[in-house]
């Protein structure tokens, strides 16, 4: 039998690198079938199903980098507003962006998991590779549902921080970010340069 303990690293390792897994898969997918039909192209030769894999791999790799994106905050988005709030005012204008975005993807996930599921009743399937077109529309509904889940999260986030239960500065603004990975980047490689000064002075 499975032990809970072993459950719960399952859970969290698929919590932290459920998006990196499917969005390396699906790029490798795209890159090596694209780069394969281009070679065979100048031999004369061809695969009639390359074009339509990469394709189905984009639609999927969209709909999960709209999860991963959410995941790490690094969506698209104008922080001008931002810059002239406080921390907490900050806090309650992402929750509020949070909430409607997450109305919206529920939206989605209904939608589109009504639109998978005609199309797998209907049997349709795609002309090269023959698989089912409802699995190629499935990638709505769960991407979007991986993104509800990061959406939730981060709310839980976001009132944690708003009531003082984590120690998290609130929301930063994206400048924020690009300078405090600066700063890591810079640590990082001054811890690096003392640890060769200590290894060529031993």
């Amino acid at each position: 039998m499975v032990r809970e303990g072993e459950i719960m690293k399952i859970i969290k390792w698929m919590d932290e690198y459920i998006e990196e897994v499917f969005l390396v898969v699906l790029s490798t997918i795209m890159v090596t079938f694209i780069f394969l039909q281009v070679v065979l192209r100048q031999f004369g030769n061809s695969l009639s199903w390359s074009e339509e894999l990469a394709r189905f791999s984009f639609v999927w790799l969209v709909y999960i980098g709209i999860s991963y994106g959410v995941k790490k905050q690094r969506h698209v988005k104008i922080d001008i507003v931002l810059q002239f709030l406080k921390d907490k005012q900050r806090v309650i204008l992402t929750m509020i962006a949070n909430f409607l975005f997450l109305g919206f993807a529920i939206l989605v996930v209904i939608k589109g998991y009504s639109i998978a599921d005609t199309l797998l009743s209907y049997g349709q399937k795609s002309p090269a590779l023959h698989i089912p077109m409802g699995l190629v529309y499935l990638a709505t509904p769960v991407g979007m549902g991986l993104t509800t889940i990061r959406l939730i999260q981060n709310i839980i986030l976001n009132f944690k921080s708003l009531f003082g239960f984590s120690n998290d500065d609130g929301v930063k603004l994206e400048y924020e970010k690009v300078l405090e990975n600066q700063d890591e980047i810079e640590f990082s490689d001054e811890i690096e340069s003392r640890d060769e000064l200590e290894t060529r002075d031993e």
